[in-house]
């Protein structure tokens, strides 16, 4: 119900935009959010987006990813610029929404894009 895009190799300083588009019978889609796992380490939270606009980053990320969202499309966006070899990993997109018909809100998760950085 989700499908990420956008991935790929880049040089150091470089950019990528990932985008994740949730599809099917949907009522309401929630908080949308980026994640991402390297080799050996635990999925981490990137940045995530509220259905108003409201967003919140990674200290790590923060000045150097933006995500945005388009309601109309349901389709969430991260822009990834000034990128570095220790942001090479699967970026995963989930959202939080409801079915159409549905009485609760489920998260759903993306099928990953892999991000690689070279220096």
């Amino acid at each position: 119900q989700l499908q990420a895009s956008g991935g790929g190799l880049v040089q150091a300083g470089g950019s990528l935009r990932l985008s994740c588009a949730a599809s099917g019978s949907i009522s309401s889609i929630n908080v949308m959010s980026w994640y991402r796992q390297a080799p050996g380490k635990q999925r981490e939270l990137v940045a995530h987006i509220a259905t108003a606009g409201t967003t919140a980053y990674a200290g790590s990320v923060k000045g150097r990813f933006t995500i945005s969202r388009d309601n109309a499309k349901n389709t969430v966006y991260l822009q990834m610029d000034s990128l570095k070899p220790e942001d090479t990993a699967v970026y995963y997109c989930k959202a939080n929404l409801r079915n159409s018909g549905g009485v609760y809100s489920y998260d759903y998760w993306g099928q990953g894009t892999q991000v690689t950085v070279s220096s």
